[in-house]
Protein backbone atom coordinates (compact mmCIF):
# COMPACT_ATOMS: atom_id res chain seq x y z
CA UNK A 1 0.00 0.00 0.00
CA UNK A 2 1.06 3.60 -0.60
CA UNK A 3 2.08 6.05 2.12
CA UNK A 4 -0.30 8.45 0.38
CA UNK A 5 -3.29 6.35 1.52
CA UNK A 6 -3.99 6.14 5.25
CA UNK A 7 -6.86 5.85 7.69
CA UNK A 8 -7.91 9.03 9.48
CA UNK A 9 -10.62 7.55 11.70
CA UNK A 10 -12.73 4.39 11.90
CA UNK A 11 -14.70 5.28 8.77
CA UNK A 12 -12.52 7.70 6.82
CA UNK A 13 -9.72 7.03 4.36
CA UNK A 14 -7.45 9.82 3.12
CA UNK A 15 -5.93 9.37 -0.32
CA UNK A 16 -3.39 11.78 -1.78
CA UNK A 17 -1.95 12.09 -5.27
CA UNK A 18 1.08 14.09 -6.42
CA UNK A 19 1.18 15.39 -9.98
CA UNK A 20 3.63 17.51 -11.92
CA UNK A 21 2.86 21.15 -11.27
CA UNK A 22 0.20 22.70 -13.50
CA UNK A 23 -0.24 19.58 -15.64
CA UNK A 24 -3.54 18.37 -14.17
CA UNK A 25 -6.69 20.48 -14.39
CA UNK A 26 -8.81 18.06 -12.43
CA UNK A 27 -8.28 14.73 -10.67
CA UNK A 28 -11.01 12.21 -9.94
CA UNK A 29 -10.61 9.34 -7.50
CA UNK A 30 -12.30 6.19 -8.77
CA UNK A 31 -12.85 3.99 -5.74
CA UNK A 32 -14.96 0.98 -4.88
CA UNK A 33 -15.29 -2.21 -2.84
CA UNK A 34 -13.34 -5.01 -4.49
CA UNK A 35 -16.17 -7.44 -3.72
CA UNK A 36 -18.96 -5.48 -5.40
CA UNK A 37 -19.28 -6.60 -9.01
CA UNK A 38 -21.82 -5.98 -11.73
CA UNK A 39 -21.15 -9.45 -13.09
CA UNK A 40 -18.82 -12.34 -12.35
CA UNK A 41 -15.93 -11.57 -10.12
CA UNK A 42 -14.81 -14.98 -8.85
CA UNK A 43 -13.91 -13.83 -5.36
CA UNK A 44 -14.14 -10.14 -5.97
CA UNK A 45 -11.11 -10.05 -8.19
CA UNK A 46 -8.84 -11.58 -5.55
CA UNK A 47 -9.01 -14.93 -7.30
CA UNK A 48 -9.53 -13.58 -10.78
CA UNK A 49 -7.74 -10.25 -10.78
CA UNK A 50 -7.67 -9.87 -14.53
CA UNK A 51 -11.41 -10.33 -14.81
CA UNK A 52 -13.61 -7.56 -16.13
CA UNK A 53 -16.95 -6.84 -14.54
CA UNK A 54 -16.06 -4.97 -11.35
CA UNK A 55 -18.54 -2.17 -10.71
CA UNK A 56 -15.69 0.34 -10.45
CA UNK A 57 -17.31 2.00 -7.50
CA UNK A 58 -17.86 5.77 -7.53
CA UNK A 59 -16.01 8.83 -8.79
CA UNK A 60 -14.96 11.48 -6.26
CA UNK A 61 -13.52 14.81 -7.38
CA UNK A 62 -10.28 15.35 -5.46
CA UNK A 63 -9.44 18.71 -3.90
CA UNK A 64 -6.17 20.43 -4.70
CA UNK A 65 -4.54 20.41 -1.29
CA UNK A 66 -1.38 22.47 -1.89
CA UNK A 67 1.22 23.29 -4.48
CA UNK A 68 4.99 23.25 -4.12
CA UNK A 69 7.73 24.34 -6.44
CA UNK A 70 7.57 21.14 -8.48
CA UNK A 71 4.26 19.44 -7.66
CA UNK A 72 0.54 19.77 -7.09
CA UNK A 73 -0.97 17.66 -4.31
CA UNK A 74 -4.55 16.41 -4.39
CA UNK A 75 -6.57 14.82 -1.62
CA UNK A 76 -9.83 12.93 -1.22
CA UNK A 77 -11.39 12.21 2.17
CA UNK A 78 -13.77 9.32 1.62
CA UNK A 79 -15.71 6.69 3.53
CA UNK A 80 -15.13 3.40 1.66
CA UNK A 81 -18.04 1.05 1.20
CA UNK A 82 -17.59 -1.77 3.72
CA UNK A 83 -14.17 -0.26 4.60
CA UNK A 84 -12.62 -1.96 1.55
CA UNK A 85 -11.09 -0.19 -1.43
CA UNK A 86 -9.62 -0.62 -4.86
CA UNK A 87 -8.89 2.72 -6.47
CA UNK A 88 -7.30 4.60 -9.33
CA UNK A 89 -7.07 8.19 -10.54
CA UNK A 90 -8.63 9.81 -13.59
CA UNK A 91 -6.33 12.73 -14.41
CA UNK A 92 -7.62 15.40 -16.74
CA UNK A 93 -4.88 17.45 -18.37
CA UNK A 94 -4.89 20.21 -20.92
CA UNK A 95 -5.14 17.87 -23.88
CA UNK A 96 -5.67 14.36 -22.56
CA UNK A 97 -7.37 12.25 -19.93
CA UNK A 98 -5.46 9.44 -18.24
CA UNK A 99 -6.33 6.61 -15.90
CA UNK A 100 -3.46 6.16 -13.42
CA UNK A 101 -3.49 2.79 -11.66
CA UNK A 102 -1.05 0.58 -9.77
CA UNK A 103 0.01 -1.30 -12.89
CA UNK A 104 -0.74 0.94 -15.85
CA UNK A 105 -1.27 4.45 -17.13
CA UNK A 106 -4.09 4.29 -19.65
CA UNK A 107 -5.25 6.99 -22.06
CA UNK A 108 -9.01 7.45 -21.86
CA UNK A 109 -11.37 8.78 -24.46
CA UNK A 110 -12.14 5.81 -26.72
CA UNK A 111 -14.40 2.79 -26.97
CA UNK A 112 -12.31 0.82 -24.42
CA UNK A 113 -12.92 3.23 -21.51
CA UNK A 114 -15.61 1.15 -19.82
CA UNK A 115 -13.46 -1.95 -19.93
CA UNK A 116 -10.40 -0.18 -18.54
CA UNK A 117 -12.35 1.50 -15.73
CA UNK A 118 -13.69 -1.84 -14.57
CA UNK A 119 -10.57 -4.00 -14.82
CA UNK A 120 -9.91 -4.40 -11.12
CA UNK A 121 -6.51 -6.03 -11.49
CA UNK A 122 -4.96 -2.71 -12.47
CA UNK A 123 -6.15 -0.72 -9.47
CA UNK A 124 -4.41 0.21 -6.24
CA UNK A 125 -5.66 -1.54 -3.14
CA UNK A 126 -6.46 -0.56 0.44
CA UNK A 127 -7.76 -3.98 1.48
CA UNK A 128 -9.44 -3.03 4.75
CA UNK A 129 -9.60 0.01 7.02
CA UNK A 130 -8.43 -1.66 10.23
CA UNK A 131 -8.78 0.67 13.19
CA UNK A 132 -5.63 -0.63 14.87
CA UNK A 133 -3.55 0.46 11.86
CA UNK A 134 -4.78 4.07 11.88
CA UNK A 135 -2.29 6.63 13.26
CA UNK A 136 -3.95 7.78 16.49
CA UNK A 137 -2.78 10.85 18.40
CA UNK A 138 -3.79 12.39 21.76
CA UNK A 139 -6.55 14.89 21.09
CA UNK A 140 -5.49 17.25 23.89
CA UNK A 141 -2.22 18.11 22.16
CA UNK A 142 -4.02 20.09 19.42
CA UNK A 143 -4.94 22.79 21.94
CA UNK A 144 -1.61 22.93 23.76
CA UNK A 145 0.78 25.88 23.88
CA UNK A 146 4.14 24.54 25.05
CA UNK A 147 6.89 26.31 26.96
CA UNK A 148 10.38 24.80 26.95
CA UNK A 149 12.45 25.02 30.13
CA UNK A 150 16.18 24.38 30.44
CA UNK A 151 16.08 23.51 34.16
CA UNK A 152 19.42 24.98 35.29
CA UNK A 153 18.57 28.36 33.76
CA UNK A 154 14.91 29.04 34.49
CA UNK A 155 14.60 29.89 38.20
CA UNK A 156 16.41 29.15 41.47
CA UNK A 157 13.82 28.38 44.12
CA UNK A 158 15.99 26.48 46.59
CA UNK A 159 19.59 27.74 46.96
CA UNK A 160 20.28 25.05 49.57
CA UNK A 161 20.64 22.44 46.81
CA UNK A 162 22.83 24.52 44.51
CA UNK A 163 25.64 22.47 42.95
CA UNK A 164 29.13 23.04 44.25
CA UNK A 165 30.83 26.01 42.60
CA UNK A 166 27.56 27.44 41.30
CA UNK A 167 27.79 30.75 39.44
CA UNK A 168 25.59 33.66 40.38
CA UNK A 169 22.28 33.98 38.59
CA UNK A 170 22.74 35.68 35.24
CA UNK A 171 26.38 34.64 34.80
CA UNK A 172 27.60 34.22 31.22
CA UNK A 173 26.48 30.73 30.17
CA UNK A 174 29.14 28.21 29.24
CA UNK A 175 29.14 24.51 28.44
CA UNK A 176 30.30 23.72 31.96
CA UNK A 177 28.86 26.20 34.46
CA UNK A 178 25.81 25.79 36.69
CA UNK A 179 23.59 28.64 37.87
CA UNK A 180 21.22 26.88 40.27
CA UNK A 181 17.92 26.59 38.45
CA UNK A 182 15.70 23.93 40.02
CA UNK A 183 12.23 22.42 40.20
CA UNK A 184 11.14 24.58 43.13
CA UNK A 185 11.90 27.60 40.97
CA UNK A 186 9.47 26.28 38.36
CA UNK A 187 6.78 25.69 41.00
CA UNK A 188 7.10 29.30 42.12
CA UNK A 189 6.51 30.51 38.57
CA UNK A 190 3.64 28.25 37.53
CA UNK A 191 1.20 31.14 37.95
CA UNK A 192 3.37 33.26 35.67
CA UNK A 193 3.21 30.56 32.99
CA UNK A 194 -0.53 30.04 33.45
CA UNK A 195 -1.19 33.79 33.17
CA UNK A 196 0.89 33.87 30.00
CA UNK A 197 -1.44 31.24 28.54
CA UNK A 198 0.87 28.22 28.71
CA UNK A 199 -0.76 24.82 29.15
CA UNK A 200 2.22 22.54 28.50
CA UNK A 201 5.79 22.54 29.85
CA UNK A 202 8.58 20.66 28.06
CA UNK A 203 11.58 20.04 30.32
CA UNK A 204 15.08 19.24 29.17
CA UNK A 205 16.38 16.27 31.21
CA UNK A 206 15.84 16.35 34.97
CA UNK A 207 17.51 13.04 35.80
CA UNK A 208 21.06 12.82 37.16
CA UNK A 209 23.81 13.94 34.83
CA UNK A 210 27.25 15.48 35.13
CA UNK A 211 26.60 18.43 32.81
CA UNK A 212 24.25 21.40 33.06
CA UNK A 213 22.16 19.98 30.21
CA UNK A 214 22.00 16.45 31.66
CA UNK A 215 21.84 14.68 28.32
CA UNK A 216 24.72 12.57 29.68
CA UNK A 217 22.47 10.48 31.90
CA UNK A 218 24.04 8.95 35.00
CA UNK A 219 20.84 7.53 36.49
CA UNK A 220 17.52 7.38 34.61
CA UNK A 221 15.52 6.62 37.75
CA UNK A 222 16.52 9.56 39.95
CA UNK A 223 15.88 13.30 39.90
CA UNK A 224 19.16 15.20 39.87
CA UNK A 225 19.62 16.36 43.50
CA UNK A 226 20.75 19.79 42.32
CA UNK A 227 17.26 20.21 40.81
CA UNK A 228 15.30 18.76 43.72
CA UNK A 229 13.91 15.38 44.67
CA UNK A 230 11.01 13.16 43.68
CA UNK A 231 8.63 14.75 46.17
CA UNK A 232 9.34 18.16 44.67
CA UNK A 233 8.74 16.79 41.19
CA UNK A 234 5.44 15.26 42.31
CA UNK A 235 4.40 18.59 43.80
CA UNK A 236 5.38 20.39 40.59
CA UNK A 237 3.32 18.06 38.43
CA UNK A 238 0.34 18.14 40.78
CA UNK A 239 0.40 21.94 40.87
CA UNK A 240 0.81 22.10 37.12
CA UNK A 241 -2.14 19.78 36.58
CA UNK A 242 -4.30 21.93 38.89
CA UNK A 243 -3.64 24.74 36.41
CA UNK A 244 -4.39 22.48 33.41
CA UNK A 245 -0.72 22.46 32.44
CA UNK A 246 0.65 19.23 30.93
CA UNK A 247 4.20 18.01 31.62
CA UNK A 248 6.62 16.56 29.06
CA UNK A 249 9.94 15.04 30.12
CA UNK A 250 12.99 14.36 27.95
CA UNK A 251 14.04 10.73 27.39
CA UNK A 252 17.64 10.14 26.29
CA UNK A 253 17.65 6.55 25.06
CA UNK A 254 20.12 6.78 22.21
CA UNK A 255 23.06 7.08 24.58
CA UNK A 256 23.98 7.16 28.26
CA UNK A 257 26.49 9.14 30.31
CA UNK A 258 30.15 8.17 30.69
CA UNK A 259 29.74 8.20 34.48
CA UNK A 260 26.69 5.91 34.57
CA UNK A 261 27.14 2.72 36.59
CA UNK A 262 26.64 0.65 33.43
CA UNK A 263 29.41 2.29 31.46
CA UNK A 264 31.77 2.51 34.42
CA UNK A 265 31.34 -1.23 34.94
CA UNK A 266 32.53 -1.77 31.35
CA UNK A 267 35.50 0.55 31.86
CA UNK A 268 36.54 -1.27 35.02
CA UNK A 269 35.76 -4.89 34.10
CA UNK A 270 36.09 -4.90 30.31
CA UNK A 271 35.23 -8.36 28.92
CA UNK A 272 33.97 -9.47 32.33
CA UNK A 273 31.43 -6.68 32.59
CA UNK A 274 27.81 -7.75 32.67
CA UNK A 275 27.04 -4.61 30.65
CA UNK A 276 29.52 -5.07 27.82
CA UNK A 277 26.77 -5.97 25.35
CA UNK A 278 24.79 -2.87 26.27
CA UNK A 279 27.14 -0.88 24.06
CA UNK A 280 28.96 -0.92 20.73
CA UNK A 281 32.60 -1.52 21.67
CA UNK A 282 35.15 -1.10 18.89
CA UNK A 283 38.34 -1.82 20.84
CA UNK A 284 37.97 -3.26 24.33
CA UNK A 285 41.72 -3.02 24.96
CA UNK A 286 41.44 0.79 24.97
CA UNK A 287 38.17 1.07 26.85
CA UNK A 288 39.86 2.05 30.13
CA UNK A 289 41.86 4.86 28.58
CA UNK A 290 41.35 7.93 30.81
CA UNK A 291 38.55 9.97 29.28
CA UNK A 292 40.74 13.05 28.99
CA UNK A 293 43.18 11.12 26.81
CA UNK A 294 40.65 9.71 24.36
CA UNK A 295 40.96 11.27 20.91
CA UNK A 296 37.47 12.29 19.75
CA UNK A 297 38.48 11.29 16.22
CA UNK A 298 39.34 7.77 17.33
CA UNK A 299 36.95 6.82 20.14
CA UNK A 300 37.12 3.07 20.91
CA UNK A 301 33.33 2.82 21.23
CA UNK A 302 30.32 4.23 19.42
CA UNK A 303 28.86 7.45 20.77
CA UNK A 304 26.32 10.16 20.13
CA UNK A 305 28.03 12.31 17.51
CA UNK A 306 31.67 12.55 18.51
CA UNK A 307 30.88 13.04 22.19
CA UNK A 308 33.14 10.67 24.11
CA UNK A 309 31.16 11.34 27.29
CA UNK A 310 28.04 9.80 25.68
CA UNK A 311 28.47 6.10 24.72
CA UNK A 312 25.70 4.85 22.44
CA UNK A 313 23.31 2.25 23.84
CA UNK A 314 22.63 -1.01 22.00
CA UNK A 315 18.83 -0.92 21.85
CA UNK A 316 18.80 -4.33 20.15
CA UNK A 317 20.01 -5.91 23.41
CA UNK A 318 17.17 -7.50 25.38
CA UNK A 319 18.44 -6.19 28.74
CA UNK A 320 18.73 -2.65 27.40
CA UNK A 321 15.26 -2.88 25.90
CA UNK A 322 13.71 -3.98 29.20
CA UNK A 323 15.63 -1.38 31.17
CA UNK A 324 14.63 1.54 28.96
CA UNK A 325 11.02 0.41 28.67
CA UNK A 326 10.88 0.25 32.46
CA UNK A 327 12.24 3.83 32.57
CA UNK A 328 9.60 4.99 30.11
CA UNK A 329 6.79 3.46 32.16
CA UNK A 330 8.17 4.46 35.59
CA UNK A 331 7.85 8.22 35.20
CA UNK A 332 4.29 7.84 33.92
CA UNK A 333 3.20 5.44 36.65
CA UNK A 334 4.86 7.25 39.55
CA UNK A 335 4.56 10.90 38.50
CA UNK A 336 1.71 11.01 35.98
CA UNK A 337 3.69 12.81 33.28
CA UNK A 338 1.77 13.55 30.09
CA UNK A 339 4.38 13.30 27.36
CA UNK A 340 7.81 12.00 26.40
CA UNK A 341 10.17 13.90 24.12
CA UNK A 342 12.66 11.43 22.65
CA UNK A 343 16.17 12.76 22.17
CA UNK A 344 18.11 11.80 19.01
CA UNK A 345 15.22 9.49 18.23
CA UNK A 346 16.17 8.94 14.59
CA UNK A 347 19.33 7.05 15.62
CA UNK A 348 17.45 4.45 17.66
CA UNK A 349 16.06 1.43 15.81
CA UNK A 350 12.42 1.32 14.76
CA UNK A 351 11.84 -2.02 16.47
CA UNK A 352 12.62 -0.49 19.85
CA UNK A 353 10.33 2.48 19.29
CA UNK A 354 7.45 0.18 18.34
CA UNK A 355 7.91 -1.66 21.64
CA UNK A 356 8.22 1.64 23.49
CA UNK A 357 4.94 2.93 22.07
CA UNK A 358 3.11 -0.26 22.89
CA UNK A 359 4.33 -0.30 26.49
CA UNK A 360 3.82 3.35 27.44
CA UNK A 361 0.43 3.55 25.73
CA UNK A 362 -0.70 0.61 27.87
CA UNK A 363 0.10 2.67 30.96
CA UNK A 364 -1.40 5.94 29.68
CA UNK A 365 -3.20 5.74 26.35
CA UNK A 366 -3.23 9.49 25.74
CA UNK A 367 0.46 10.09 26.47
CA UNK A 368 2.09 12.21 23.76
CA UNK A 369 5.18 10.66 22.15
CA UNK A 370 7.34 13.28 20.43
CA UNK A 371 10.46 12.48 18.43
CA UNK A 372 13.42 14.78 17.94
CA UNK A 373 14.09 14.51 14.21
CA UNK A 374 15.51 17.33 12.09
CA UNK A 375 14.61 15.87 8.69
CA UNK A 376 11.66 14.17 6.97
CA UNK A 377 10.15 11.74 9.46
CA UNK A 378 7.41 9.71 7.81
CA UNK A 379 8.93 6.27 8.69
CA UNK A 380 8.37 7.09 12.38
CA UNK A 381 4.87 8.52 11.92
CA UNK A 382 2.68 5.76 10.54
CA UNK A 383 0.94 5.08 13.84
CA UNK A 384 3.28 2.49 15.30
CA UNK A 385 6.02 4.67 16.82
CA UNK A 386 5.68 8.42 17.48
CA UNK A 387 2.63 10.67 17.61
CA UNK A 388 4.61 13.45 15.98
CA UNK A 389 7.99 15.17 15.72
CA UNK A 390 9.65 18.50 16.36
CA UNK A 391 8.92 20.55 13.26
CA UNK A 392 12.42 21.77 12.47
CA UNK A 393 11.56 21.75 8.76
CA UNK A 394 8.98 24.48 9.28
CA UNK A 395 11.32 26.26 11.68
CA UNK A 396 13.96 26.46 8.96
CA UNK A 397 11.46 27.93 6.50
CA UNK A 398 10.22 30.55 8.99
CA UNK A 399 13.72 31.67 9.86
CA UNK A 400 14.78 31.96 6.23
CA UNK A 401 11.73 34.03 5.32
CA UNK A 402 11.06 36.17 8.36
CA UNK A 403 14.55 36.59 9.82
CA UNK A 404 17.18 36.52 7.08
CA UNK A 405 15.39 37.13 3.75
CA UNK A 406 17.04 34.04 2.26
CA UNK A 407 13.80 33.07 0.53
CA UNK A 408 10.91 35.05 -0.93
CA UNK A 409 7.21 34.68 -0.11
CA UNK A 410 6.53 32.20 -2.89
CA UNK A 411 9.45 29.97 -1.90
CA UNK A 412 8.29 30.20 1.70
CA UNK A 413 4.81 29.04 0.70
CA UNK A 414 6.27 26.08 -1.15
CA UNK A 415 8.44 25.06 1.83
CA UNK A 416 5.51 25.26 4.25
CA UNK A 417 3.26 23.34 1.90
CA UNK A 418 5.86 20.64 1.46
CA UNK A 419 5.89 20.08 5.21
CA UNK A 420 2.09 20.05 5.34
CA UNK A 421 1.80 17.12 2.94
CA UNK A 422 4.71 15.13 4.35
CA UNK A 423 2.63 13.38 7.01
CA UNK A 424 -0.89 12.09 7.70
CA UNK A 425 -3.18 14.98 8.62
CA UNK A 426 -3.71 13.76 12.19
CA UNK A 427 0.06 13.81 12.71
CA UNK A 428 0.28 17.39 11.40
CA UNK A 429 -2.50 18.37 13.81
CA UNK A 430 -0.20 17.61 16.77
CA UNK A 431 3.20 18.43 15.25
CA UNK A 432 5.50 20.34 17.60
CA UNK A 433 6.17 23.77 16.05
CA UNK A 434 9.09 25.82 17.30
CA UNK A 435 11.27 28.78 16.39
CA UNK A 436 14.11 28.00 18.75
CA UNK A 437 15.32 25.65 21.45
CA UNK A 438 18.32 24.92 23.64
CA UNK A 439 20.01 23.64 20.45
CA UNK A 440 19.61 26.82 18.36
CA UNK A 441 20.39 30.52 18.38
CA UNK A 442 17.49 32.45 19.89
CA UNK A 443 15.02 33.68 17.30
CA UNK A 444 15.38 37.39 18.16
CA UNK A 445 19.14 37.11 17.75
CA UNK A 446 18.62 35.20 14.50
CA UNK A 447 16.52 38.15 13.32
CA UNK A 448 19.40 40.53 14.17
CA UNK A 449 17.34 42.04 16.97
CA UNK A 450 14.54 43.08 14.62
CA UNK A 451 11.45 42.93 16.84
CA UNK A 452 9.03 43.27 13.94
CA UNK A 453 10.54 40.23 12.20
CA UNK A 454 10.44 38.34 15.50
CA UNK A 455 6.74 39.12 15.89
CA UNK A 456 5.88 38.10 12.35
CA UNK A 457 7.61 34.74 12.78
CA UNK A 458 5.78 34.01 16.02
CA UNK A 459 2.49 35.24 14.55
CA UNK A 460 2.80 32.88 11.62
CA UNK A 461 3.67 29.93 13.85
CA UNK A 462 0.64 30.60 16.06
CA UNK A 463 -1.78 30.40 13.13
CA UNK A 464 -0.49 27.02 11.94
CA UNK A 465 -1.88 23.61 12.74
CA UNK A 466 0.04 21.67 15.37
CA UNK A 467 1.10 22.88 18.79
CA UNK A 468 3.42 25.91 19.14
CA UNK A 469 6.27 26.05 21.64
CA UNK A 470 7.86 29.13 23.20
CA UNK A 471 11.48 28.77 24.30
CA UNK A 472 11.79 30.20 27.80
CA UNK A 473 12.57 33.92 27.73
CA UNK A 474 11.47 34.52 24.16
CA UNK A 475 8.31 36.07 25.56
CA UNK A 476 10.32 38.88 27.18
CA UNK A 477 12.73 39.46 24.30
CA UNK A 478 15.77 37.50 25.47
CA UNK A 479 18.58 37.07 22.96
CA UNK A 480 21.49 34.65 22.73
CA UNK A 481 23.71 33.03 20.13
CA UNK A 482 24.75 29.41 19.77
CA UNK A 483 28.22 29.08 18.31
CA UNK A 484 31.45 27.17 18.82
CA UNK A 485 32.39 29.66 21.54
CA UNK A 486 28.99 30.68 22.87
CA UNK A 487 26.13 29.10 24.80
CA UNK A 488 24.19 32.36 24.80
CA UNK A 489 20.93 30.65 23.91
CA UNK A 490 20.98 29.03 27.37
CA UNK A 491 21.39 32.15 29.50
CA UNK A 492 19.47 32.54 32.74
CA UNK A 493 15.85 33.66 32.64
CA UNK A 494 15.52 37.35 33.44
CA UNK A 495 13.11 37.89 36.33
CA UNK A 496 13.67 41.63 36.71
CA UNK A 497 10.60 42.96 34.90
CA UNK A 498 12.28 46.31 34.33
CA UNK A 499 14.56 44.51 31.87
CA UNK A 500 11.73 42.86 29.96
CA UNK A 501 10.63 44.00 26.55
CA UNK A 502 7.02 44.71 27.53
CA UNK A 503 5.98 45.20 23.92
CA UNK A 504 7.05 41.66 23.07
CA UNK A 505 5.51 40.29 26.27
CA UNK A 506 2.13 41.88 25.56
CA UNK A 507 2.29 40.67 21.95
CA UNK A 508 3.00 37.08 23.00
CA UNK A 509 0.09 37.07 25.47
CA UNK A 510 -2.15 38.39 22.72
CA UNK A 511 -1.30 35.77 20.09
CA UNK A 512 -1.66 32.98 22.65
CA UNK A 513 -5.10 34.29 23.58
CA UNK A 514 -6.12 34.68 19.92
CA UNK A 515 -5.10 31.10 19.15
CA UNK A 516 -7.03 29.73 22.10
CA UNK A 517 -10.15 31.76 21.38
CA UNK A 518 -10.28 30.99 17.64
CA UNK A 519 -10.37 27.31 16.76
CA UNK A 520 -9.96 28.17 13.06
CA UNK A 521 -6.39 29.29 13.73
CA UNK A 522 -5.56 25.77 14.89
CA UNK A 523 -7.17 24.05 11.92
CA UNK A 524 -5.36 22.18 9.15
CA UNK A 525 -6.85 24.63 6.63
CA UNK A 526 -4.18 26.83 5.00
CA UNK A 527 -5.48 28.59 1.89
CA UNK A 528 -2.79 30.80 0.37
CA UNK A 529 -4.63 33.79 -1.07
CA UNK A 530 -1.38 35.61 -1.82
CA UNK A 531 2.36 34.95 -1.66
CA UNK A 532 3.91 38.04 -3.25
CA UNK A 533 7.54 37.19 -3.97
CA UNK A 534 8.32 40.78 -4.98
CA UNK A 535 6.92 42.57 -1.93
CA UNK A 536 7.07 39.89 0.77
CA UNK A 537 3.35 39.93 1.53
CA UNK A 538 1.39 36.77 2.33
CA UNK A 539 -2.33 36.35 2.89
CA UNK A 540 -3.58 33.14 4.48
CA UNK A 541 -7.18 32.15 4.91
CA UNK A 542 -8.01 29.84 7.80
CA UNK A 543 -11.68 29.00 7.24
CA UNK A 544 -13.45 32.33 8.04
CA UNK A 545 -10.30 34.16 9.22
CA UNK A 546 -7.83 35.93 6.95
CA UNK A 547 -4.27 36.62 8.11
CA UNK A 548 -2.27 39.31 6.32
CA UNK A 549 1.48 39.43 6.96
CA UNK A 550 3.72 42.09 5.43
CA UNK A 551 7.29 40.82 5.70
CA UNK A 552 8.93 43.89 4.21
CA UNK A 553 9.75 47.47 5.10
CA UNK A 554 7.02 48.66 2.73
CA UNK A 555 3.72 49.79 4.17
Amino acid sequence: MSNYAYGYDRETLHIRLRTKKNEAKRVILRIGDQYVWDKGGAGGGNLNASGVGWSGGTNIVMSKEVETELFDYWIAKCKPLNKRSRYGFIIEGQEEKLLFTEKRIIELGNENDEKELCEIGNFFGYPYLNYIDIPKVPNWVKDTVWYQIFPDRFANGDPSINPEGVDKWGAIPTRDNFTGGDLQGVIEHLDYLSDLGINGIYFCPITIGKTNHRYDTVDYMEVDPTLGDKETLKKLIEEAHKRNIKIMLDAVFNHIGYYSKQWQDVVQNKENSRYKNWFYIKDMSKIDTPIEQIDEKNIPYETFGCEKYMPKLNTENSEVIKYLLDVGKYWIQEFDIDAWRLDVSNEVDHVFWRKFREEVKKVKPDIYILGEIWHGSLPWLMGDQFDSVMNYLMSEAMKKFFCTDEINAEEFKYMINDVMVSYPIQVSEVIFNLLGSHDTTRILTYANGNIDRFKLAYMFMFVQTGCPCIYYGDEIGMEGELSSISEGQRKCMEWNEEKWNKDIFDFMKKIIRLRKENKELRSISNEWVLADKENGTIILKKESISIIINNSSKI
